[in-house]
C-alpha cells in the first residue's frame, strides 16, 4: 500500500512568523547573516561561509560571470551553469577567477593610426571618455599612450587628427606594475591626483586600468566573500552525465565549490556522481548535490557525500514538473521536514550539512520564513534574473521593461542533462519549465539591500542576531485564505499601487 504523508504539504505563504521577546540590543545594524554554505564537524568551522544567505540558481538566465562577481561582492556566491559545454563553463570560472576588484580590463582600445573621428565615435557608443591606446588595439596589446577628453577639444582639432597627435604618451604617463595590490594603486592614483591609473606587465603590455571613480564603490562592499588569495568564491553547476570530464575542467578553472544540477537528488545517478569525485578527489572538492523533499532523501545524499543539500521539487516559478509529472511537495513542508533530518544527522554524527532551500521564494519575507524553518541558505532564481547583472536581455513589453527568464527544464534551455534518467536519448521528452519575462529591477545591489533590510528586520523582532539564533527562538504559525488577504492592503482605494508594489517585491 503507498504511504500518506499525514498532513497536507504547505507553502512559505500559508504560515507568519510570530513576534518575540527583543531586547535594546536587536537591531538591524547588529545582526550577522554569516552561514556555512559546506559541512563541518562540530567545534569547526566550514570550509566556505557566506555573509549573506543568498546564492544564486544555476540556470542560463541567472548565473552568469557578471552575477558571480557582482554577488560575490555582496557576500554571497553563484554557481555558475552547466548547461553548456565544458570549455564554456570553464571559460566563465576562470574569468571569476581572474578578475580583481577595483582592476578594469579595458573593452576600449584605440591605435594610434587612427584618428579623432575614430574616438568621438568610440566614445558615443561605449560612453567611456578613457582610451588606452596599444600596438595592435586589443586590451592586452602593447600600452603606447592613453586617450582621455582632456586630451582633445573637438571645435579645435580636425577630425581627421591622428591618435598618435593627441594622446598623452607612455613616457609622460603615471603607471602600475602587475601585481601591485588595489591599496597600492589607489595610492598612486591620489599622490598623483590621477583619474586613471594603467596597469602594465614586464614587457609594457596593458594588463588593467584602475579608476579613481571606483574607489568608493570599493569600500561599499564590506561584505564581498573571498578566497585565501583575496579572488572571488565562485560555484559551479555540474550534472550527472558528462562529469567524469567537466568535474576536472572545473577545478582546474578554480571553482571553489561545486553542485549537482537535477531535478530530483534521491537518485543512484548523484551517489555515482559523488562517488567518483570521492574516489579521484577525496574531501577536496567540494560538492552540494539535491533536489530532495523528504528526510529520506537528506539521508541518502548525507550517506552518499553532499557537501550541503537542496531542497525542492516544482516549487520554483517557471518551473512546471507538479503539473506536468505530479511530482513535489509543498516548499514550507520539504523545508521544515529536511531540517529535522540535518539536525538529527548532526546530533547522531557530529557532522552538520548546511541545507538550501530552493524554489518557493515569491515576497522578500519567505526568505525570513524559509530561514527561520532551518534553511541554511536559499538558492533563488528569479529573485536575481531581474537585475541589470543576470545574462538574460532587457526587452520592452508594453511599454514596461522586464528581463527574460526560462527554466533549465523549458524547450530554450534543452538542458536534458538535468532531467535525464539514463537511456541514450540526448533530449528532453516533454518540457518541465516555461520561457516566460520578469519585471526589471535595475541593479542588484539596491535590491539585495532592501531585501536584506526585511530579513534583518524581521529577526530583530523575532529577538534573533543569527540565523542560528532565528531557528532556535523562532514561533510560526499557520494561516487561513482570510488572514492572507487581511495581511495585506485592504478595504482602502490606494493612492499609488505603483509605489506599494514595488515596495512589496515579489522575486
Amino acid at each position: 500500500m503507498a504511504f500518506y504523508y499525514p498532513e497536507e504539504s504547505y507553502t512559505f505563504s500559508e504560515y507568519l512568523l510570530v513576534p518575540g521577546y527583543s531586547s535594546s540590543d536587536c537591531r538591524p545594524e547588529n545582526v550577522d547573516l554569516k552561514t556555512p554554505l559546506v559541512k563541518f564537524k562540530k567545534g569547526e568551522e566550514p570550509r566556505i561561509s557566506l555573509n549573506i544567505p543568498m546564492t544564486s540558481a544555476i540556470m542560463q538566465a541567472v548565473s552568469g560571470e557578471k552575477m558571480a562577481v557582482a554577488l560575490a561582492q555582496e557576500g554571497g556566491i553563484s554557481f555558475i551553469y552547466g548547461s553548456q559545454s565544458v570549455e564554456d563553463e570553464a571559460a566563465m570560472i576562470a574569468r571569476v577567477k581572474s578578475f580583481k576588484a577595483g582592476f578594469v580590463v579595458s573593452d576600449v582600445n584605440l591605435t594610434p593610426d587612427l584618428n579623432l573621428a575614430d574616438v568621438l565615435e568610440l566614445r558615443a557608443q561605449s560612453g567611456h571618455s578613457t582610451m588606452p591606446v596599444t600596438h595592435d588595439g586589443t586590451p592586452n596589446g602593447k600600452l603606447l599612450g592613453i586617450v582621455t577628453s582632456r586630451d582633445y577639444r573637438v571645435s579645435r582639432l580636425d577630425k581627421n587628427t591622428k591618435v598618435s597627435e593627441i594622446m598623452t604618451p607612455f613616457e609622460k604617463l603615471i603607471y602600475g606594475e602587475d601585481g601591485i595590490s588595489l591599496s597600492e594603486a589607489n595610492d598612486l592614483i591620489w599622490e598623483h591626483k590621477l583619474n586613471q591609473l594603467p596597469i602594465i606587465d614586464k614587457d609594457q603590455n596593458l594588463v588593467s586600468l584602475v579608476f579613481r571613480k571606483d574607489y568608493d564603490t570599493h569600500k561599499n562592499n564590506p561584505r564581498e566573500i573571498l578566497d585565501e588569495k583575496k579572488r572571488y568564491i565562485v560555484g559551479a553547476g555540474i550534472n550527472t552525465r558528462d562529469y567524469a570530464e567537466r568535474v576536472p575542467a572545473l577545478i582546474e578553472a578554480g571553482a571553489d565549490v561545486l553542485c549537482i544540477d537535477s531535478s530530483e537528488g534521491f537518485s543512484e545517478w548523484q551517489k555515482l556522481t559523488l562517488d567518483w569525485i570521492r574516489e579521484h578527489y577525496g574531501d577536496s572538492v567540494m560538492v552540494g548535490a539535491g533536489n530532495v523533499v523528504d528526510a529520506e532523501g537528506f539521508r541518502f545524499l548525507a550517506e552518499a557525500g553532499a557537501d550541503f543539500i537542496k531542497i525542492g521539487i516544482g516549487g520554483g516559478s517557471i518551473c512546471i514538473t507538479r503539473e506536468q509529472k505530479g511530482i513535489g511537495r509543498g516548499q514550507a513542508s520539504a523545508v521544515q521536514d529536511v531540517a529535522k533530518a540535518r539536525d538529527e544527522y548532526f546530533e547522531e554524527t557530529g557532522v552538520y550539512i548546511p541545507i538550501c532551500s530552493d524554489g518557493g521564494i515569491v515576497y522578500d519575507y519567505h526568505m525570513t520564513l524559509a530561514l527561520a524553518m532551518g534553511a541554511d541558505f536559499l538558492m533563488l532564481g528569479r529573485y536575481f534574473a531581474r537585475f541589470d547583472e543576470s545574462p538574460s536581455n532587457r526587452v520592452s513589453v508594453n511599454g514596461t521593461y522586464m528581463k527574460e527568464y526560462w527554466g533549465e527544464g523549458s524547450a530554450r534551455a534543452r538542458n536534458w542533462q538535468r532531467y535525464d534518467l539514463g537511456g541514450n536519448k540526448n533530449k528532453l521528452s516533454f518540457v518541465e519549465g516555461v520561457d516566460s519575462y520578469v519585471p526589471y529591477a535595475g541593479s542588484m545591489h539596491d535590491g539585495v539591500d532592501v531585501s536584506l533590510a526585511k530579513i534583518k528586520s524581521t529577526m530583530c523582532n523575532c529577538g534573533a542576531l543569527t540565523i542560528e539564533e532565528l531557528q532556535q527562538k523562532a514561533k510560526l504559525t499557520r494561516v487561513s485564505a482570510t488572514s492572507i488577504v487581511e495581511g495585506g492592503a485592504h478595504d482602502v482605494l490606494l493612492k499609488d499601487k505603483t509605489e506599494h508594489f514595488e515596495n512589496s517585491f515579489r522575486s
